[in-house]
């Protein structure tokens, strides 16, 4: 048993150089090498049954020691912009452009495409549901990130009207997202009426653009 002893304690240091200076061994490498280890110093010590001794302490010391010693897999950001590929909700994002905390270009509004309201309401449809719980899937995941809940809608009617429209419309949708889990503090809701259009008004196609809830992350 003394030789059993010493030769484990002879395949530990052997290991540790193994995992310690070669990050990249997994625990199946270094499982496989301790094995061999111990079997050599096992054989040198008595023999045959003493190297299948050895053999299998190394390869459980090897196994053990490696997933210890090597550092997990590190994170990838494929598109370079500082934040990493799990967390970037914006990928593909070019060289140089400074992004926030989702990997979003800074200042640019995340349009809600698909969240709606029933006529002349502020009242969400059922459609926009789906897609207000991924939102607060990712929002939650945040919890430092401080968003702007800006409402818009198209010229028809008076400015005053529509801006108190977008108000509701945007306070509908902040109050959901805070149903969800997100926190009320990080969330501002901001109705900007006809103010901001993205389209035409003239056309039926643009007026839909218009009509929208966007994401504006805060500085």
């Amino acid at each position: 048993m003394k030789k059993l002893k010493v030769m484990v304690v002879v395949a530990v240091l052997f290991i540790t150089g193994c995992a310690s200076q070669r990050p990249w061994y997994n625990a199946l490498i270094c499982s496989v090498a301790g094995g061999a280890a111990g079997a050599a110093i096992g054989g040198g010590a008595a023999g045959g049954r003493e190297a299948g001794y050895g053999a299998a302490a190394g390869a459980v010391v090897g196994g053990i020691l490696c997933a210890a010693l090597t550092p997990g897999a590190t994170p990838v950001d494929s598109d370079g912009d500082g934040v990493t590929d799990d967390k970037d909700q914006c990928p593909g994002t070019p060289h140089g452009v400074k992004v926030n905390q989702l990997g979003c270009p800074e200042r640019e509004p995340i349009i809600l495409k698909g969240v709606n309201f029933t006529f002349d309401s502020a009242e969400l449809t059922q459609k926009s549901f789906a897609i207000l719980d991924s939102t607060a899937k990712v929002l939650t995941k945040h919890p430092d990130l401080k968003i702007t809940i800006a409402g818009h809608t198209d010229s028809v009617g008076t400015a005053d009207y529509n801006k108190q429209l977008s108000q509701r419309r945007a306070e509908s949708v902040r109050n959901y997202l805070i149903s969800r889990g997100v926190r009320s503090a990080n969330l501002t809701a901001v109705g900007f009426g006809e103010e901001q259009p993205i389209a035409s008004n003239n056309e039926v196609e643009g007026r839909a653009k218009n009509r929208r809830v966007e994401l504006q992350p805060q500085e």
